[in-house]
């Protein structure tokens, strides 16, 4: 385990920082046209948007931080952002591309129910920083956060397949079992897990 990491909950001050960390990442199999730059994953409504370029991607990252759409948290290590999660509020992130085309197997919460549901939706860790726990101390922090900020679960969707690595950078069963997380609802397109966080 690295010691020197700093967790730090994403802003609009660190809109550059955030950008340049996947300009400068590698992911999805290094495809550089395939940098997401996580704007699929945020609270805004996706109708109308052009994802179609890394370009378009990276001004619409730019815009989201400092609106606070695209929300998560940076792990830094001697000034330099090493690992990234996105985590936003579930009921506001349903109209958001990816949700719209990948999640219709996750239920969602009636609004009246009151319940309130913090979405774990990826991981991006630099390569030379991996399997040093650094997404593991991610998720640690989002699920404090979210504790105090009175939400009732955090909720996770790894993809199950072969030994259930996800595929889509959705994080490893094995790494939210040891953070308290059980499997909520199995499906034929993916597991959804939760944390619950009040007894």
């Amino acid at each position: 385990m690295i010691m020197n990491i700093e967790i730090h909950r994403l802003t609009p001050e660190l809109a550059e920082d955030y950008v340049h960390f996947f300009d400068t990442t590698p992911h999805d199999k290094g495809v550089d046209e395939h940098k997401c730059y996580c704007v699929c994953w945020c609270s805004d409504d996706s109708e109308g948007k052009d994802f179609s370029t890394r370009e378009n991607r990276r001004a619409l990252a730019l815009q989201y931080v400092k609106n606070g759409i695209i929300q998560g948290y940076l792990a830094y290590s001697s000034g330099r952002i090493v690992g990234w999660c996105n985590a936003n509020t579930k009921a506001d992130c349903l109209k958001c591309i990816s949700w719209r085309r990948l999640m219709k197997h996750v239920p969602v919460e009636e609004p009246e129910s009151g319940t309130k549901v913090k979405s774990v939706f990826c991981f991006v860790i630099a390569p030379d920083m991996k399997r040093k726990r650094i997404a593991s101390l991610l998720l640690d922090r989002v699920c404090k956060d979210a504790a105090e900020e009175g939400f009732d679960f955090v909720e996770a969707y790894p993809y199950q397949e072969g030994s259930y690595l996800s595929s889509d950078f959705g994080g490893y069963v094995a790494m939210y079992e040891k953070c308290g997380f059980h499997v909520y609802l199995k499906t034929e397109h993916g597991l959804i897990m939760r944390k619950p966080l009040r007894l």
